[in-house]
């Protein structure tokens, strides 16, 4: 099995790290195959290993998996295995490319992108639709005259798929194989007239094709072909070009006319009389996707055309006459799928933090992993990304379609506590597609606002000869923090008043900033004092302010007239 690895660094809290992770594992292992160790191979830092060499508890959660019915990871140790027989052909038919993929958040950090490509093994013998087939050949049919072949197909893939095919058994040297190739790699034969045949000399030949895969170990398929050779009329049906080249809109509506073919053949009668259809070596996808007229040559769409399934598609077409001893005439028609803006912008989310995000954090703070993609292509696969509305985040992109949600500018949770964030993708097709996708981030509260008083200066009045205990006045302050942060606490800070402390004259209320007089007050011996009141709140670390309140003593007439003499005059 093979390991490759690819390191990218975000800025998520103190780290999150995205890794690319690339394993590959030959198909037909059996259940409980290891393929790999995640925890091993994503080379967890040293920041996961506890004191004296512990290591801490891991864990692996896998966010996506293409097939989870073939592989799967263990949540505590991180190893990568199969769940049950890996088929390569059944998985991926004839795609040269197989590969199952996997996006695993582990230890609440490391972002695993996993892609595990599926080695083809040689465990498929090129085999025939039959054993046999018949072919009538005309004993005019003139040297190099070609007749093609019934293909073979081997559903491995790579080197260990169909790679040629020999006849043998031909005892005479009238024939000889041509091997062709199409545009997607694919090959088929074609049996060519080498000499001369002479029905009187011998009427039938019998000879043996055979298909050999290109694996160490070669395996191949064998199947018999029985010629007849007969009287014939003599000319064949003749395309008016060899090839044709066409264009289509891919998913163009079932009945729409691909093409109209014509052959002609100069004999008169039956034997200039042409019907069309599909090759024999034809592959059943085209007769699904494809109908032709066999008295008119007009091929016409009755499948669905999918441009992201076959861009380029080839159809080998030929023309019989109701003649005896007919020889066809061949044509390929390459259908060119134009793409369509058909697909919309798919906006997955990789990994979207967990909780709330602190009003303290910086700008570039990540807040969600984004993968965007488009099925098609071009323009049309093109794709721009952006966070909806005047929100303080915005998109980063990073490579391979992955886009970083961060923060854009200060947040204040006292403005704005919890944001409902839209990530919108439009590609750039004619016209335009795009696509939504939202989630929810809500901001906690830092201490991060000072109490506040309503006023600097409080003017507070008593008369004098107060109760002691008597109530004078509140002070207020707001602090819109949660919770402790906005919990705020009255003292009274230390001072002197005339020569003693302020605590002996009034006191505050902790709860509510309510100031009571502690003494009964005399105008004759103070008219007023000053104190100031602090106002902290309960985070951690505490804010606080204070303010200055006045105390004035009003005068009461409680003092009998003194005459300053004894004496009078009379």
């Amino acid at each position: 099995m093979y390991l490759s690895i690819f390191f990218f660094f975000l800025l998520w809290a103190h780290a999150l790290t995205l890794k690319n992770l690339n394993y590959s594992v030959p198909e037909e292992q059996g259940p409980g195959t290891v393929i790999g160790n995640i925890a091993k191979d994503a080379r967890l830092g040293p920041e996961q290993i506890g004191p004296g060499g512990q290591g801490k508890k891991t864990n692996f959660r896998v966010l996506e998996n293409s097939a989870p019915h073939l592989i799967d990871v263990d949540p505590q140790s991180g190893l990568l295995f199969t769940k049950q027989r890996i088929d390569r052909e059944m998985l991926c038919k004839r795609n040269p490319k197989c590969q199952l993929s996997m996006e695993v958040f582990a230890n609440d950090k490391e972002i695993c992108m996993i892609k595990i490509d599926i080695q083809d093994i040689n465990d498929n013998s090129p085999t025939f639709p039959s054993d046999q087939i018949d072919i009538d050949i005309s004993e005019n049919a003139v040297p190099g005259t070609r007749f093609p072949l019934t293909s073979a197909h081997d559903p491995d893939a790579g080197e260990n798929g169909l790679k040629t095919y020999q006849i043998t058994r031909d005892d005479y040297n009238l024939f000889s194989l041509e091997v062709k190739s199409r545009g997607d790699g694919s090959k088929f034969p074609e049996l060519v007239i080498q000499r001369p045949l002479d029905r009187e000399e011998r009427s039938h030949h019998t000879l043996i094709l055979s298909a050999t895969d290109g694996g160490e170990y070669p395996r191949s398929g064998t199947m018999q072909i029985n010629v007849k050779v007969i009287d014939s009329n003599d000319n064949s049906p003749l395309f008016d070009q060899p090839s044709y080249v066409v264009e289509i809109p891919e998913n163009s509506p079932p009945g729409k006319v691909l093409i109209d073919l014509n052959a002609t053949d100069p004999d008169e009668g039956n034997n200039g009389q042409v019907v069309y259809s599909f090759s024999g070596y034809a592959p059943e996808r085209i007769r699904e996707l494809f109908s032709i007229d066999s008295r008119t040559g007009v091929i016409k769409i009755q499948g669905e055309i999918d441009y992201e399934e076959s861009p380029v598609i080839e159809i080998d077409v030929q023309a019989k006459d109701l003649g005896p001893n007919s020889i066809p005439g061949h044509c390929k028609v390459t259908v060119k799928v134009v793409d369509r803006n058909d697909n919309l912008p798919s906006i997955g989310f990789v990994s979207v933090r967990q909780g709330a995000i602190s009003e303290a954090a910086p700008p570039g703070t990540v807040i969600a992993l984004v993968r965007v993609t488009d099925k098609d292509s071009g323009r049309n696969g093109q794709l721009q990304c952006r966070v909806l509305g005047n929100v303080p985040f915005k998109l980063e992109e990073n490579y391979d379609n992955f886009y970083t949600v961060v923060t854009d500018r200060p947040l204040d949770r006292e403005v704005q506590d919890e944001y409902n964030v839209t990530i919108v993708a439009k590609d750039n097709g004619n016209p335009p597609l795009n696509s939504t996708k939202s989630f929810t981030v809500k901001i906690l509260d830092e201490n991060d606002n000072v109490p506040r008083f309503t006023k600097s200066v409080y003017l507070l009045q008593i008369p004098e000869n107060n109760i002691p205990g008597e109530y004078l006045g509140s002070v207020l302050a707001h602090d819109p923090d949660l919770g402790q942060n906005g919990t705020v606490y009255y003292s009274i800070i230390n001072s002197n008043v005339s020569g003693g402390d302020v605590n002996t004259y009034v006191n505050v209320n902790a709860a509510n900033g309510a100031i009571y007089a502690v003494r009964s007050f005399n105008y004759e011996q103070i008219k007023y004092f000053d104190f100031k009141i602090l106002a902290k709140d309960a985070g951690s670390p505490h804010l606080e302010s204070n303010t200055t309140v006045r105390i004035s003593i009003l005068d009461v007439n409680d003092n009998i007239p003194c005459h300053s003499s004894t004496h009078f005059a009379e």
